[in-house]
């Protein structure tokens, strides 16, 4: 497999992961089977050893329970009755030396006859004191494991000794037998091991792509850089719905608070219509979705590492400030058209004026000309009054032509009078425009007469805003999803193209949570909200 494109070549001569894990993997696996064959022999040799020990202990304790050792010992002629009889059971066992000697280390048998009659050489200490014994000890035949034990009489005295032994070159024989079986054993354990190793090496290769392991850590550097740099919010989620990855744009637009790695969608505290679809695990292209603080734009496409299914990349875009900007600038779009709306309405009035001069009725032109005059100027007089805040105050003017300029009368409550509140100019864009861009779309929808009723005033150091249309209203069952995204009543033939459908009260909704703000909806005909929003000033502004 060839290095991706965008990482450095590794240095001519450095070995790949895979290859240093081979390497290392080799020396591992010589040392335990080194380790292992010492250890074998090792315990090979006491094994043989415990044999030997437990071979002579056992002939030893046979014939000092022997009668015929006992009645020998007691005759007048004890190397004629035992050398023979000792010799059969030494050859027949295989040991090295059996010797019968009395308690004066006397020898009445011995392999070599030159030594019968000679003392023993060895520890008798224990046996005469009635203990059979083994030990380590160098004789007449080289050192040998030995065994001795006491013979007694029918009185219960030590009248003999037998000692039995095998001398540590026999045993050496034993255990250079064992030997081939061991080494065999380590050059199996290391043929295995070294097929093993290759076979994890290719396999390592292949997921790493040859990389070496300074590159592997320069990718990992690059993985940090990018995630902890790039501004737009990175998830991974796998097959099962849990979160693998995220960047810290991601937890900061989802607000969460800790690291949610391993963690499971649906436990992620998200709005529900967001948690489908990041758990429906389908491709998304610019899909808005409104939190409790933002708007976000999410794209979602599935992962396909190699061809097989890895869970879905998800990115998130902060649509907020751009969707606050979008609403202003369709409520400034709409402030124009209604003054070309008045202005072509104007020059109407202007021509009627121009042709009732001409036609020399004075007296109608001048009445008709002041009396359209006084109602647009009434309007303004009472908006700019009682609204202190320019921008809110631009919002109903112009939202006031479109009503009319719709059919709709968009009646201001002659209570209304809100001074500087504090607020951002765009929320109470938001949230003012949309509640009257929907009723006035519902007053559209029911009988005559239409009109929608607009009241502001503060109290108590928060702002209060009501809007009620007479349109067909809400249902009980409708108004736990009014400020749902997505969610809407019919579409309205001729409204205006805003903010898109069921997206309006979502947005507000997310105004009035961000400011700490309440909202209530009155269900049945002719629908009302009811929005209350603290103020920013130490005073209220109440005139």
């Amino acid at each position: 497999m060839r290095t991706p494109r965008f990482l450095p070549r590794p240095r001519k001569g450095t070995a790949s992961l895979a290859g240093q894990l081979l390497y290392l993997q080799a020396l591992v696996v010589l040392a335990v089977v080194l380790t292992s064959s010492a250890v074998a022999y090792v315990d090979a040799e006491h094994a043989v050893r415990r044999n030997a020990e437990q071979r002579t202990t056992a002939i030893v304790a046979s014939l000092t329970t022997s009668p015929l050792v006992v009645d020998a010992v007691a005759g007048p002629a004890p190397t004629a009755v035992l050398q023979p009889y000792v010799e059969r059971i030494r050859t027949a066992t295989g040991t090295s030396f059996i010797t019968v000697l009395a308690p004066d280390r006397t020898r009445y048998t011995h392999p070599d006859p030159v030594q019968i009659g000679r003392p023993f050489l060895g520890t008798i200490a224990p046996a005469l004191a009635g203990h059979t014994f083994t030990e380590t000890y160098t004789g007449t035949l080289g050192p040998s494991v030995r065994a001795t034990g006491p013979v007694f009489d029918h009185t219960g005295h030590v009248v003999a000794l037998v000692s039995a032994g095998i001398t540590l070159a026999a045993i050496g024989g034993a255990l250079s037998a064992a030997v081939p079986g061991i080494v065999d054993t380590g050059l199996v354990t290391l043929a295995v091991g070294a097929v093993g190793s290759w076979a994890l090496s290719r396999r390592l290769r292949r997921q790493t792509r040859g990389l070496t392991p300074a590159t592997l850590a320069q990718m990992v550097e690059y993985h940090e850089a990018v995630l902890h740099a790039v501004r737009e919010g990175l998830l991974l989620i796998d097959r099962a719905g849990r979160v693998q990855l995220v960047n810290d744009e991601a937890r900061r637009l989802l607000e969460l608070e800790s690291d949610p790695t391993g963690r499971s969608v649906s436990q992620l505290g998200l709005p529900p219509e967001l948690t489908e679809t990041l758990c429906r695990q389908q491709s998304a292209v610019d899909e808005i979705h409104v939190t409790g603080t933002r708007v976000l734009v999410v794209n979602q496409a599935p992962a396909r590492p190699s061809g097989r299914s890895a869970g879905t990349v998800v990115t998130l875009r902060d649509h907020t400030d751009l969707q606050a900007l979008t609403g202003e600038l369709d409520s400034v779009r709409a402030f124009a058209e209604s003054l070309r709306a008045q202005a072509h309405e104007a020059a109407n009035r202007l021509h009627t004026t121009i042709s009732l001069v001409e036609l020399g009725r004075s007296a109608e032109a001048v009445d008709f000309a002041t009396a359209e005059l006084a109602s647009v100027q009434r309007l303004t007089d009472r908006v700019v009054d009682a609204v202190g805040e320019p921008v809110l105050a631009a919002l109903l003017l112009g939202k006031a032509a479109t009503a009319h300029e719709r059919g709709v009368r968009l009646e201001i409550d002659p209570t209304t009078a809100v001074a500087s509140t504090g607020i951002p100019g765009g929320d109470l864009v938001t949230v003012v425009g949309n509640l009257l861009d929907n009723a006035i779309d519902a007053a559209l929808s029911g009988d005559p007469p239409r009109e929608v009723q607009l009241a502001l005033w503060t109290e108590h150091d928060r702002l209060e805003i009501r809007v009620e249309d007479t349109g067909p209203g809400l249902t009980e069952e409708q108004v736990p999803h009014v400020f749902e995204r997505g969610w809407t009543t019919k579409d309205v033939v001729g409204a205006p193209r805003g903010l898109g459908r069921g997206l309006g009260l979502a947005l507000v909704g997310q105004v009035v949570h961000r400011h700490s703000g309440t909202v209530a909806v009155r269900p049945g005909p002719g629908a009302e909200f009811r929005v209350s929003l603290p103020l920013r000033l130490s005073t209220g502004a109440l005139r």
